[in-house]
């Protein structure tokens, strides 16, 4: 029986790549000149530290250009409110999507039975295996996910016949 599974992961390596362009470009810009701007990434959370709130925006603006850039979605964080640091500057977490949360596997679940799909869908863990007769109605699944609006990227792998 044909299956697929929906994931949602994010490459930390990537991730790593796109924060070290951020701060090449932060020493490199006129703006951010004698500013003490940092980014720092500790297992699925990114602390951007600012000197003010706008150079904070423009931190956040510049993550999230870069990881664009290295094919990732920007989906992929979850950007907590700014808070007030040390001294002057700002601190802004954010969290990297890992997995698929239970409301939103159910939301996708929910979508893909209420469109009369032939599949069948079950939860496993932090991901979705769906499976059906036929290639065509995992592709039309495939097709219902992508239209959805969600939160968070979708991946779609392990195709297997």
């Amino acid at each position: 029986m044909p299956s697929f599974d929906i994931v949602s992961k994010t490459d930390l390596m990537e991730v790593d790549n796109a924060i070290n362009n951020v701060l090449r470009e932060v020493k490199t810009r006129f703006d951010f000149k004698g500013s003490k701007c940092s980014l720092e990434r500790t297992k699925d959370t990114i602390t951007l530290i600012a000197d003010d709130d706008l150079k904070l925006r423009q931190l956040v603006e510049l993550l999230k250009v870069n990881i664009n850039r290295r094919n990732l979605d920007h989906r992929c964080l979850d950007l907590k409110p700014a808070e007030r640091a040390t001294g002057e500057s700002m601190r802004q977490i954010a969290v990297i999507k890992q997995g698929i949360s239970n409301e939103i596997a159910k939301d996708i679940s929910k979508e893909i039975r209420n469109s009369k799909i032939k599949v069948q869908v079950s939860i496993q863990g932090d991901e979705l295996r769906i499976s059906g007769k036929k290639r065509d109605d995992l592709q039309q699944a495939i097709a219902l996910a992508k239209k959805l609006e969600l939160d968070q990227p979708l991946q779609f792998v392990n195709m297997r016949d």
